[in-house]
């Protein structure tokens, strides 16, 4: 489904404004959540991981992004800079 295709699709018959990317973001995470459920049992973990990721900031991501997976994405990003920056995770590293 193409970007246009996408946000028609968030449009309602009725013409509302575009689904909220806070429910997208929503959405999103919980898709992700089931499809770590396919994953290997070690890797399950990561996949809940990425899907709680997706949700932290969010907020924060929908005065500048308007696609939900967009925002999803760069919140995750966020997350694993945050982690990378992290003393703990300098010092075993090293």
């Amino acid at each position: 489904m193409g970007c246009g295709q996408q946000r028609s699709a968030w449009v309602s018959s009725m013409g509302r404004s575009f689904e909220s990317v806070r429910m997208g973001v929503k959405d999103v995470s919980s898709r992700w959540l089931k499809a770590s459920k396919a994953l290997k049992k070690e890797d399950q973990i990561y996949g809940q991981m990425l899907a709680e990721m997706a949700r932290k900031h969010s907020s924060e991501a929908f005065y500048a992004l308007d696609d939900p997976l967009e925002a999803a994405v760069f919140s995750v990003l966020v997350e694993i800079l945050k982690e990378m920056d992290e003393p703990d995770h300098n010092s075993s590293s090293k």
